[in-house]
């Protein structure tokens, strides 16, 4: 690992920006704060050629290393004569609601999503609320690399300002509150809700509680080391444990930023953003509120969902893995419901990225509405055996570079038959490769993911460094 934004320069081995921003350990490269008031000058002089006078927005989840983040990231920008506005710990689609809203030409969310603790990150949206584009994203990778990015430093009253938001919460908070409809209340429904120790702790209690909710809280008393730490929508047992304990009507739980959630029924049985879909989709359907008849969903989504769809007339529009690129599917042919297995779900009538509590707030009408519970609910969808594997790589290379691995999958692939299929990919925000086979035989598949792993990975080892793609 470099530790020098000069070492990088020479070398050019790290690229900064993967399928969601920036990602790494935090004080250590890319997550420095040199390199981070890098970005900032970087962000600042960007803004500054397409706007007179950009005012741009940062946010934050719990982590300790925030504090540091958001100093190094705002005396960057200010440094180019750009104004920022700090908003505190809040969830990062509060952040791009309030971009929007605020009338800001772009918000800066710092956090590590469901990562933990000791990661950070950047991911950035533009005026629209939408994340920024590749071509914007490889701009402001040249500039940070540019050695001349410090001869456009200004003095006197041209540095920017730093002011602080103090009502961030509360205007978030209205906002997904005028997303329930006031035809219906949460009066008498019990929710067991897991903050994880994130950036929703304070805004998602004060969300379902003030709509009439009775609230039992986990994971709601951050102290900057214990965000995802046996909590949130990556570990459920706890959440599992509460709503069987309290008698809850439904369990939510929300990862470290708040851009997904998962669920837990009345009996304890946990729902992925797959079954999430399916039951939104087929609803609004039913309601012919659903642009196009389709969900946009990715490569990781279970096939039941298409077969839940299908049934009721509608579709899956399937995209490569990353909340950004459904979202793109999304805009491209006004599709209006989308997500990810993971518990990414967009709601584009009224949100532009994946947003944890309006999800089940959405998911909370469907169920009210419906008067049924949502064990019985999720009876729409079958789900197909499904068995997923990561393993950790020192390099990614390159699928074409690695024939017997090609070979290896698709012989697996025709072994399974038309029931089923495999993944395998690399994770855009870690050094990690990860697994997914689908098909009608459990034993068959655990047994093949186990195989592929374990092949795949000294095919991988054995490989040139060269070949990688970092």
């Amino acid at each position: 690992m470099k530790e020098t934004v000069a070492q990088d320069k020479v070398e050019n081995r790290v690229k900064l920006f993967g399928t969601d921003g920036i990602r790494g350990r935090a004080n250590v490269y890319p997550m420095s704060p040199e390199l981070v008031l890098r970005l900032g000058q970087a962000l600042g002089l960007y803004f500054k050629k397409h706007y007179e006078k950009p005012r741009i927005l940062i946010g934050k989840d719990t982590r300790k290393s925030g504090y540091m983040l958001e100093q190094a990231l705002s005396s960057g920008i200010c440094s180019v004569g750009v104004d920022t506005f700090f908003l505190g710990p809040l969830p990062t689609p509060g952040i791009a609601y309030l971009t929007r809203g605020m009338r800001a030409n772009a918000g800066i969310v710092i956090s590590a999503s469901h990562n933990a603790y000791f990661d950070n990150g950047i991911k950035i949206f533009s005026a629209d609320g939408y994340k920024l584009p590749d071509e914007v994203e490889e701009k402001l990778e040249s500039l940070v690399f540019d050695s001349t990015l410090n001869a456009h430093l200004p003095t006197g009253k041209a540095i920017g300002t730093t002011q602080r938001i103090d009502d961030a919460i509360g205007q978030y908070a209205v906002f997904l509150k005028e997303q329930f409809p006031k035809h219906l209340t949460l009066e008498g429904v019990r929710i067991v809700l897991d903050c994880a120790n994130g950036a929703a702790y304070k805004v998602a209690p004060k969300v379902f509680e003030e709509l009439g909710a009775e609230v039992f809280l986990i994971g709601a008393n951050p102290d900057g080391t214990n965000i995802n730490e046996d909590c949130g929508a990556v570990y459920p047992k706890r959440l599992i444990k509460k709503v069987k304990l309290y008698k809850a009507d439904i369990g939510i739980a929300v990862d470290g930023d708040a851009d997904r959630v998962i669920v837990v029924d009345e009996k304890g049985e946990l729902l992925d953003g797959d079954e999430v879909m399916a039951i939104c989709g087929i609803h609004y359907l039913e309601q012919k509120r659903l642009n196009g008849n389709a969900v946009v969903a990715t490569i990781m989504s279970n096939m039941g969902l298409d077969i839940a769809m299908s049934r009721h007339q509608g579709k899956v529009v399937r995209t490569q893995v990353g909340d950004r690129y459904v979202v793109e599917e999304m805009r491209k042919n006004n599709y209006n419901l989308g997500g990810e297995q993971s518990g990414h779900m967009v709601f584009r009538d009224c949100s532009t990225t994946g947003d944890g509590i309006l999800a089940a707030l959405c998911l909370l009408e469907i169920l009210i509405e419906k008067g049924q519970g949502l064990h019985d609910l999720k009876k729409c969808m079958e789900r197909l055996p499904q068995v997923l594997k990561s393993f950790a790589v020192d390099k990614k290379v390159p699928l074409p570079q690695l024939p017997d691995l090609t070979t290896l999958i698709k012989q697996m692939e025709q072994s399974l038959g038309k029931e089923g299929r495999v993944l395998f990919r690399y994770s855009g925000t870690e050094k990690k490769a990860r697994i997914m086979i689908e098909g009608s035989d459990r034993d068959q598949i655990e047994s093949m993911v186990e195989e592929l792993a374990e092949k795949a990975g000294n095919m991988i080892k054995q490989a040139p460094a060269v070949l990688s793609n970092g």
